[in-house]
């Protein structure tokens, strides 16, 4: 039987972010994908004119059906939009038998706010202690932690702070960085450093949405948490680097990039 994995996250019309591109990365890594929509997007790889919160009510029935008929190995979480969201999905995920990704989406690559500051803490203290992995860029990290992070060392200090809140294991991504594109992962106990050279291209759209759900469709098909991490790397440097070039903007990432 196929992997399956679920995304709770907001869609994306132009297909570079959201559930658009969790089920098309999920898809090419062999994982059947379920998607639960948080929220709606007017969107191209220009910029965001419009966002839409779902109910909570609707959303939280939305993960009971998929959890009562065919129910994930593993799920993550994108933009959720607003207090009450993330209020709801973290009541509903303490009751998941599964690991749970967390990327804590709270601005566009366009700069548009898809997650009110007041909702920072809501994540901070009820999802947090939810996820199996957190996977923050630098900017979120400082957001959640306080902190500001200008070096490897600071990403690490950071990382010890977001474990601290509850996490199981987080990934703080360097793409923000100056230099190579360095993203550290830490479980608590052991640290992993995953190095890549950075790419000179505009089209980044979606990154972290990818990424986060290349990290979801590995657990998802059993791997460990530093290979999920590890593989997830790799593809995501691949799609960087082959995107199809599209958009007049900030296009997005190839996500039938090789996997390796």
């Amino acid at each position: 039987m196929a992997a399956i994995a679920l995304t709770i996250a907001g869609s994306d019309p132009s297909g570079g972010a959201g559930i658009q591109a969790d089920l098309k990365t999920f898809h090419q890594f062999g994982v059947y994908g379920e998607a639960v929509i948080t929220l709606l997007t007017v969107q191209n790889s220009l910029g965001v004119s419009r966002v839409e919160v779902m109910p909570p009510d609707l959303v939280l029935e939305q993960i009971a059906a998929v959890l009562a008929d065919i129910p994930p190995a593993a799920a993550k979480t994108g933009a959720l939009g607003s207090v009450e969201m993330v209020r709801a999905v973290a009541r509903a995920a303490a009751d998941f038998s599964f690991p749970l990704v967390v990327d804590p989406v709270m601005i566009s690559k366009h700069g548009a706010a898809l997650l009110p500051e007041t909702a920072t803490a809501a994540i901070r203290t009820e999802l947090l202690p939810r996820a199996a992995l957190v996977t923050p860029n630098v900017p979120e990290a400082e957001a959640l932690t306080g902190l500001e992070i200008h070096t490897l060392d600071d990403m690490r200090q950071a990382a010890c702070r977001i474990v601290a809140m509850g996490a199981r294991a987080v990934l703080v991504k360097g793409g923000h960085m100056e230099g190579d594109a360095t993203d550290i992962l830490f479980d608590g106990s052991e640290w992993h450093d995953f190095p890549a050279p950075r790419i000179p291209t505009r089209h980044t759209h979606g990154t972290g949405c990818t990424y986060s759900a290349a990290i979801t469709a590995g657990l998802a098909s059993g791997l460990p948490l530093a290979d999920a991490v590890g593989r997830a790397k790799r593809f995501i440097h691949e799609a960087i680097r082959t995107n199809p070039g599209l958009g007049r903007g900030s296009g997005p990432v190839n996500h039938h990039a090789e996997v390796r």
